[in-house]
């Protein structure tokens, strides 16, 4: 895969994430007693990390946003792929929204936590140039309702459901004979397929999902495991999603929960 090719991928993604309509902070008054027990800090933290012979240069929003967005008809990582062409794309996705219109008001918004852009290089020797391996957008934590439809999916995703008859389901990618690249989430039942899928509860009562992640890579790279979880599978060329933390499906039937503009 061509750096090229990777810059146009960051581009759009880049633009999807700048374009969220109706994403907003909400600000909190302080009492004087919390005032005086809170340090003041920079808005953009930075950090570098290295593992497995690549080196993580990380750049965050350090902040806790709430928002409202609706992001429809998004292919990402358009190539030719011979082993499994599918559709054509690494991530097809109809829908993807945060927050749903329906429901109490602590459902109508996602709550984000340290939105982050990585870069990722081939390390190497001080002062030897570093080859550009790729980047990743993600956030430490999320909770909310996520509307969430696939065609199909290069990537690593982990929901849990309950049929009608309250038995247990699964929508698995580790269950892919090719490692969930170019993956359509079709199963043999009892399971949860993509199709059946219409968006997830991300976080439980023990607390956010905290394993959400978009690559666009050259090269397979190994990340580490976020805080207080586990290491993730190792995301492989193109475009690749990592979910998998406390993710449960919010219907069986494909249908996603309505997200409209407010005022509409």
């Amino acid at each position: 895969m061509h750096i090229t090719y990777l810059a146009r991928c960051a581009a759009g993604l880049l633009l999807s994430v700048c374009a969220l309509q109706g994403a907003h902070a909400q600000m909190q008054p302080l009492t004087e007693d919390e005032m005086s027990r809170t340090r003041g800090q920079g808005l953009i933290a930075m950090s570098n990390t290295s593992l497995g012979g690549y080196d993580f240069s990380r750049v965050a929003l350090d902040a806790d946003v709430t928002l409202s967005a609706n992001f429809r008809n998004t292919r990402l990582g358009e190539y030719s792929y011979a082993a499994r062409n599918g559709l054509g794309a690494d991530i097809d996705m109809p829908l993807l929204q945060f927050g749903r219109s329906d429901g109490t008001e602590a459902q109508r918004l996602v709550r984000i936590t340290n939105p982050y852009m990585e870069f990722v290089y081939k390390s190497a020797a001080d002062g030897a140039p570093r080859e550009v391996v790729g980047m990743r957008l993600g956030f430490d934590a999320i909770s909310g309702d996520v509307g969430l439809k696939l065609s199909s999916l290069s990537g690593s995703l982990r929901v849990a459901a309950n049929a009608p008859d309250g038995s247990g389901l699964l929508l698995d990618s580790r269950t892919d004979a090719l490692g969930g690249k170019r993956w359509d989430g079709a199963c043999t039942a009892p399971c949860l397929s993509m199709a059946q899928l219409g968006g997830v509860t991300a976080g439980d009562a023990s607390g956010s999902s905290r394993d959400f992640w978009i690559s666009i890579l050259k090269s397979g790279v190994q990340f580490a495991a976020p805080a207080g979880g586990v290491a993730p599978d190792m995301a492989q060329a193109g475009v690749w999603l990592n979910w998998r933390d406390k993710l449960t499906a919010l219907s069986t039937n494909g249908a996603a929960p309505p997200n409209l503009p407010k005022g509409r």
